[in-house]
């Protein structure tokens, strides 16, 4: 994945001309096109990626250094709920079908390129005219040698072939070959989000259930303490202030359920979205499991090295580079001249003079022409020069982000461990908590019933037990969202597509409702074309193939 190398060997950039380009002053390169062709513009080479040597969290314990891929990185939830969310989500989310349907596009794009290579149709025509005359004078035509009505057919056709001296065409091939395996890289993309936001979604849903039902409990134990208030107050054993402020708290408390009911609401709607449906209950789903979906107690991570291997967006920056790199090798060729080779052919017959049109495919009646041509446009020098190095600018660019997508990534998989391992030593403290906050009020109301508390130390109890228990909750939540933030940043379960088309067969059916696909999208029941299960710029195929219909 260091580099590309196209079977056009494109030279690398030199300070002085390439050898090739001293050919562009001899008068006899036309002759010598077909052995002599070769390929201006810059050799790609891989940006060494930032990467650091391992993971800041590697000592812990619960991180391990083994190598996997992560294909079905949730399954380590053991929630059956949300592995069937994701496969769901995978048939029927929209945006993974609209990338599918671009990677059918690219596909063609390649296709396109592919057919520039070889000669192109300019123009072919044809007419067939009706022809009447006026009636002349005897004297001006007394033999009438044309006749007044005839018919007249006249058929013809160009065809031109430029021939790729410079590379133009071939790095064209490239240019889409790679834009094709980034489109392939952008899908991979698309799936890991995807499913990473299913299952952030589905423990934000766990997550807000889990508070409603901590909420409603803790409605409970504050009525009971209420009572009890109310009863020491018609006993004349306290004031009505302890009724007052029981009420307090005990309206707060229920004032969070429509709270968290409302953005428990608002995540199943972002479910139902990610799942291709509409808003709806999905309670049906759910039932299939409780409870926040525990991480396992462990996290293989590899080294930061892999992610090259892995990370669908590493993988489509650097792609998206090599295009590029294409492109400048593109806008160089047209600083020289192109050579074209051309003919013309057709054909003429009429019925005038008694004639037919039966001739109209023999020898008298076929006219042809060939011969070469070229073109430079060299007033434009200038322009053309600004191209390249607009191309090359942005190249540049594209490196640029390269090396940003590489140190973006470790910076997500950093902090996705450091939210797991943190969030689990949280997670033990405040368990704690929880502990010590249901013994305190316990005690609270014991010795308030007894007289030798007042009602404020059950009240602050009654707080933070519920703070506590709430707290535990978030926490407990965001520490499998961390997990599956640093799943996700190490980039796994893209892997699930191999051997599937990139769109379904309701979509693959309503395609070739329209168009002629052919064999890039076959009929139901044919597999499609295999398509690389770890693009790269190693996976580009030669730059000159034979032409696809």
């Amino acid at each position: 994945m260091n580099q590309y190398r196209g079977m056009s060997r494109p030279s690398r950039r030199r300070s002085g001309a390439p050898p090739c380009r001293r050919f562009a002053r001899l008068p006899a390169l036309l002759l010598l096109a077909p052995l002599a062709a070769c390929s201006v513009g810059p050799k790609f080479v891989a940006p060494d990626a930032p990467l650091g040597l391992k993971w800041r969290e590697a000592r812990n314990p619960a991180v391990k250094t083994r190598r996997e891929d992560y294909r079905n990185w949730w399954t380590a939830f053991r929630d059956p709920t949300l592995n069937r969310l994701v496969l769901i989500a995978y048939d029927q989310n929209l945006t993974l079908m609209e990338t599918g349907a671009r990677v059918l596009k690219a596909r063609a794009i390649l296709g396109q390129a592919i057919g520039e290579v070889y000669p192109q149709s300019q123009q072919l025509n044809g007419s067939g005219d009706y022809i009447k005359l006026p009636r002349t004078d005897a004297s001006t035509n007394p033999s009438n040698a044309i006749g007044n009505n005839f018919w007249r057919v006249d058929l013809g056709g160009q065809v031109a072939w430029e021939i790729d001296l410079w590379g133009k065409f071939r790095h064209g091939v490239e240019s889409a070959d790679a834009a094709y395996l980034a489109s392939i890289a952008t899908y991979d993309d698309v799936l890991v989000t995807l499913i990473g936001d299913v299952a952030n979604d589905y423990i934000a849903v766990r997550t807000l259930q889990a508070q409603i039902a901590i909420a409603k409990a803790n409605v409970i134990k504050q009525r009971e303490a209420l009572d009890i208030a109310q009863a020491r107050y018609k006993g004349g054993a306290t004031s009505e202030l302890d009724v007052f402020q029981a009420k307090n708290v005990l309206a707060q408390t229920e004032a969070a359920i429509p709270q968290y009911s409302a953005q428990l609401q608002k995540q199943e709607n972002a479910l139902c979205v990610l799942l291709g449906e509409p808003p709806q209950t999905i309670d049906s789903l759910l039932n299939r499991s409780r409870g926040i979906p525990a991480p396992p107690a462990t996290v293989a991570v590899g080294i930061p090295a892999d992610l090259l291997r892995r990370r669908p967006d590493v993988r489509a920056a650097e792609l998206k580079a090599v295009a590029q790199g294409a492109q400048v090798g593109i806008a160089e060729a047209d600083l020289y001249p192109a050579f074209t080779l051309g003919g013309a052919f057709g054909t003429l017959a009429s019925t005038a003079n008694g004639a037919t049109l039966k001739p109209l495919f023999t020898q008298p009646s076929l006219t042809f022409a060939f011969g070469p041509s070229f073109s430079w446009p060299i007033l434009n020098y200038g322009q053309i020069t600004n191209n390249v190095r607009a191309q090359d600018a942005e190249l540049q660019a594209l490196l640029i982000n390269y090396k940003n997508t590489v140190l973006k990534a470790q910076r997500e998989v950093e902090d996705g461990l450091s939210g797991f391992l943190q969030g689990r030593h949280q997670v033990v403290l405040l368990k704690q908590s929880v502990a010590a906050a249901s013994s305190a009020l316990t005690v609270a109301l014991a010795q308030y019933q007894l007289g030798t508390r007042d009602f404020t130390t059950v009240l602050t109890a009654e707080q933070n037990l519920y703070q506590a228990q709430n707290n535990l909750v978030a926490a407990e939540g965001n520490v499998s969202v961390s997990l599956t933030m640093a799943y996700r940043a190490l980039g796994g379960g893209w892997q699930i597509r191999w051997g599937r088309d990139f769109v379904t067969a309701s979509v693959a059916n309503e395609m070739r409702s329209r168009t002629n696909w052919g064999e890039l999208l076959p009929p139901a029941g044919k597999k499609a074309p295999a398509t690389p299960g770890l693009p790269g710029p190693s996976d580009l195929g030669p730059t000159v193939r034979p032409p696809q219909w």
